[in-house]
């Protein structure tokens, strides 16, 4: 029996011959510093091979599409399960895409609507079912004995007509008697029908008395008044009581009212007219009242259709509930739940600025500028008497929505200037939106579409409210619940409701749902139990982090219950506070006990900790790194002096805590009653000149105050973004800063032509330098030959990719090294020229630190490696994909190129997670980088859960005290050391043992 996956002879990237034996069936680490060759191992070469003779056993056909895959360098890898790879990369872009699409809770849930759900009329209020004519009888048999009934056919229900030739044609069918507006007459004596007026008429079908042998006769009866009516029967009930009334109405599926003698009740004399008016008591009673049904009624329906509106569903089925399918999607919005629309705060971002200085974006930067605009506005002020000099603020809310909207088809004279010439136009204003509106209608230019886009922002369709589904669809409900409404809830509050759907259901209901209930159940558990209980299930993919995202597939591969699988996921603790990383972990060791194979690579203390075997990657990074460094149980790694892992875990290296905290430069920035997403009013002030953390549990609130409140807002007023802000009153103590810089952890760009050295502008400079070597102007180069992206020097098979797209239809695109420049992007001629015996290409392939000695005397182009250095990416290449890079190290490269940039002491800098994929001592030297911009003068924000970032700053703002709806108000704030006394607090339990532990001294 295979005991270990044994891997000899790695070579792949930075990794040096290595081999390692991995004991199956248990939960690895791989940790050490970033670039040391974690990935490399894990997922390049393990999962990489796993992978490879996966798609070897397929059939050809199917690997036609996968052949492209390359055999990592290794010797050889011997123990191999068929692997599953969980990255952080976001699940996806799509819209359409949401929590419970992703984890298949939506497919169970379709399934549970369509199968136990209860169609509602719109109308009344009530259920509307599908009867069959058995049920019928059973229900009007239920009825107490004696009872004197009439059973009508519906034929014309609120129409006009005289419907003269239809009265003939029932009389020639057999029917004797009509009742028309409420009035019995025999159908040669009916009076002559108004054809102005809407008529209700029934077919009176049959006049019955309930008794024990009727049930045969009523059956026949009701299968003419169905025929007759197109599926629809009333039963009018005389003299009929409350009580007579109480027998439940038999729904679709449901019982009837038991055994039923077949026998014949005839009645002599007539029976007195139904009673519309007279009135049921009761919450029934009531809508029927409100829908216009009289009291003494019963309706039966064939269909699905409520017989007061009409409404119908043709069938319930699970594709009505799919917002992806035309059965079910919204018309409107086609299943999406939002359009785009023009958005007032991005048509005027700035409402301190006057018409006459640009108030109106779209009309002040019109391109090519254009003076009708002017001309129409300053007509406007003419007409209605302001002046385009008062700022946006100051005007009159009537004036604001006549520029904005119009006058409403309201005609205004506007004045225009044709060279020397005046002339005046009398005719509606459209408004600017109007005028935007139209243009993107009638446009053609995907660039003016683009340019026209840029003010709007998503809005909640006005027809679904945002549910994305056809009315037929939430009319179905489940406990009162339509689909949409169930999932707007958190993953917390749908476990709690799915687990009481059952007290709600009927016995034969109940058995339907309960297979389909255990998966939902099920699902939404391991949602919950891997610290995502606050996410709402109508989450769209595209707005989860990297960590979320993961630990979402993570959840869906628990719910799969694979066994002998090969797990390798990448750092799935991102994102997510101390307190549920216990969760996280008791997750991965559920899958390590269903029998796979757990590989993680991650930096997280407990999670090491946790591990059962922990391999230590190192020495350092890039060319540094490729090396096992320390490999066994956490002890034997711990004991190993060679580990700076070991080193921080032990206690022998550690981030020290300032021997004093700033205090700022005495200004603050306070955000006024925060209310975005779950903010609950937050009103809070940062101080300036210092280094902040914002922290809290996952889904607190963090990102609604940083991101999408602090940042938004700063960015409109400092930058002229436009940009929608998350809702809140105002900001004050803008004035003290200058502009405002968001360093996330998005790609620095999404094709292999974007690099390091091109993010951070070092390329442009060391085309320039190449451009100037003796070679290349005896030749006549410009820094152009050296481009990769124009024609003259670049290698034209692979267009300077150095990578040929593979496309892969139904699968991801592939990307392979091109077989004429082998990856080096440049042609013969180009590649000639020579600095140091190196050329571009080699220069482009070089790590970041040893760019920084290369170019030591080229001082433009050595300090921007230089700063890439410092922020702990000397082992990346310069020249490296930016498709290759983790979110963290997107982030450190815009760090880089911010830091390199003249700094003026009055910046903002807010860095969302900036530990992201970084070791101990690789969070000990950014701290270094951000500690030295607040030493500037400027302000730095992050927000963090690591917390040896934490214990440095200056001033923590911790929120919560839980995610989701129970998040979103201020728990604690103040220093390190006042939120570690914090009561509420679950970020101070956490540090507070870290501000009491004696300094060590970092080596």
């Amino acid at each position: 029996m295979l005991t270990h996956i044994s891997v000899r002879g790695a070579r792949e990237h930075n990794l040096k011959d290595v081999s390692v034996d991995i004991p199956r069936d248990t939960l690895t680490v791989i940790t050490g510093l970033s670039g040391s060759g974690k990935s490399s191992l894990a997922f390049d070469t393990i999962y990489a091979e796993g992978q490879r003779r996966y798609v070897e056993s397929l059939s050809a056909y199917a690997r036609q599409f996968l052949e492209l895959m390359q055999k990592p360098d290794v010797d050889h890898i011997e123990g191999l399960s068929p692997a599953i790879s969980i990255e952080q990369k976001t699940t996806s872009r799509n819209p359409r895409s949401t929590v419970a699409t992703v984890t298949e809770i939506y497919d169970y849930m379709r399934l549970l609507w369509a199968r136990v759900g209860i169609p509602y009329s719109p109308a009344t209020g009530l259920p509307i079912a599908a009867q069959t004519v058995s049920q019928m009888v059973d229900r009007v048999m239920a009825l107490p004995e004696g009872t004197r009934l009439y059973l009508l056919a519906p034929v014309v229900r609120g129409r006009k007509g005289e419907y003269k030739k239809e009265l003939l044609e029932w009389q020639k069918a057999g029917f004797t008697r009509v009742r028309i507006d409420g009035e019995i007459y025999e159908i040669d004596e009916a009076p002559a029908i108004d054809k102005k007026l809407k008529h209700d008429i029934e077919v009176v079908v049959d006049r019955l008395v309930v008794g024990p042998d009727m049930a045969t006769r009523l059956a026949e009866s009701f299968e003419a008044a169905l025929k007759l009516a197109e599926g629809l029967a009333y039963v009018d009930l005389v003299d009929t009581t409350v009580a007579a009334l109480s027998a439940p109405l038999p729904l679709a599926g449901g019982a009837g009212g038991g055994a039923v003698k077949e026998a014949r009740q005839s009645f002599s004399g007539d029976m007195p007219s139904p009673n519309p008016s007279r009135e049921r008591e009761g919450s029934l009673g009531g809508a029927m009242k409100g829908a216009g049904i009289p009291a003494n009624r019963i309706v039966f329906s064939e269909k699905f259709a409520c017989p007061v509106s009409g409404f119908t569903i043709a069938e319930i089925e699970p594709r009505l509930f799919s917002f992806n399918a035309p059965q079910g999607a919204c018309p409107a919005c086609d299943g999406l739940g939002e359009k785009l629309l023009f958005d007032e705060d991005l048509v005027v971002p700035n409402h301190a600025l006057s018409i006459k200085k640009g108030a109106v974006v779209p009309w002040a930067k019109s391109n090519p500028p254009s003076p009708y605009y002017m001309q129409v506005l300053g007509s406007l002020a003419r007409e209605f008497g302001f002046s385009l000099d008062t700022p946006w603020e100051d005007l009159p809310g009537e004036v604001k929505l006549i520029i904005l909207h119009g006058t409403g088809g309201k005609p205004v004279t506007l004045t225009f200037i044709d060279g020397k010439k005046s002339y005046d136009v009398k005719k509606p204003f459209e408004g600017v939106i109007g005028n935007l509106n139209r243009r993107m209608l009638s446009t053609e230019s995907a660039w003016m579409r683009e340019e026209l886009a840029k003010y709007q922002s998503s809005a909640a369709c006005e027809v679904c409210g945002g549910a994305r589904l056809k009315p037929e669809a939430l009319a179905v409900k489940i406990g009162m619940r339509d689909i949409s409404s169930v999932t707007r809830l958190s993953v917390v509050d749908a476990l709690a409701w799915f687990e009481s759907v059952p007290a709600d259901l009927t016995d034969q209901q109940r058995a339907i749902a309960e297979r389909i209930l255990k998966e939902i159940l099920e699902r939404l558990g391991f949602l919950n139990n891997v610290g995502l209980d606050y996410l709402n299930l109508d989450r769209t993919s595209g707005t989860l982090s990297g960590g979320e995202s993961q630990r979402i597939r993570l959840a869906s591969q628990i719910g799969s219950g694979l066994s002998g699988v090969l797990y390798v996921l990448d750092e799935p603790s991102i994102g997510l506070h101390q307190r549920d990383n216990d969760m996280l972990l008791k997750t991965l060791r559920r899958l390590r006990d269903l029998g796979n194979t757990v590989l993680v690579v991650e930096h997280d203390e407990d999670a090491i900790r946790t591990a059962d075997y922990v391999i230590d990657m190192g020495p350092g990074a890039g060319v540094h790194g490729g090396a096992i460094v320390a490999q066994g149980t956490f002890e034997e790694v711990l004991a190993n002096p060679n580990s700076i892992t070991a080193d921080y875990l032990s206690g022998r290296r550690e981030v020290a805590v300032p021997t004093t905290r700033r205090k700022g430069n005495g200004k603050k920035l306070t955000v006024h009653n925060a209310t975005a997403n779950n903010l609950k009013g937050v009103t809070a002030s940062l101080p300036l000149g210092t280094f902040t953390c914002i922290t809290g549990v996952s889904g607190s609130g963090k990102s609604s105050f940083t991101i999408d409140t602090l940042y938004a807002s700063a960015a409109r007023a400092l930058n002229g973004a436009r940009v929608l802000a998350g809702k809140h009153d105002k900001i004050t103590g803008l004035q003290y800063l200058d502009k405002v810089i968001d360093i996330d952890q998005s790609p620095i760009g999404r094709t292999p032509r974007s690099n390091p050295a091109t993010y951070t502008g070092a390329f442009t400079q060391i085309r320039d330098w190449f451009a100037g070597l003796p070679e290349a102007q005896a030749r006549g180069y410009k820094p152009g030959r050296f481009s990769f992206n124009v024609k003259g020097g670049r290698c034209e098979a692979c267009q300077g990719d150095g990578l040929l797209k593979i496309e892969m239809h139904f699968l991801p695109d592939v990307y392979v090294t091109c077989d004429v420049c082998h990856g080096a992007r440049y042609n013969r001629e180009t590649l000639e020229v020579k600095f140091k015996g190196k050329s571009i290409a080699d220069v482009l392939d070089m790590t970041v630190e040893d760019a920084v000695e290369f170019f030591k005397a080229v001082p433009p182009i050595r300090d921007k490696m230089a700063m890439l250095a410092e922020v702990g990416l000397g082992y990346v290449k310069v020249g490296q994909q930016a498709t290759t890079l983790s979110g963290g190290e997107a982030q450190r490269v815009k760090l880089a190129k911010e830091l390199s940039r003249r700094a003026t002491g009055q910046t903002l800098y807010i860095l969302d997670e900036p530990t992201t994929g970084l070791h101990f001592e690789d969070v000990r030297k950014l701290l270094e980088v951000l500690h030295q911009l607040v030493e500037q003068g400027n302000t730095v924000v992050v927000i963090e859960h690591n917390l040896d970032v934490i214990k440095t700053a200056d001033w923590v703002l911790d929120l919560g005290p839980e995610g989701g709806v129970k998040g979103g108000e201020i728990v604690a704030q103040g220093t390190p050391e006042v939120v570690a006394k914090a009561a509420g607090s679950f970020t101070g339990k956490y540090l507070a043992p870290l501000l009491s532990r004696p300094g060590a001294t970092v080596a």
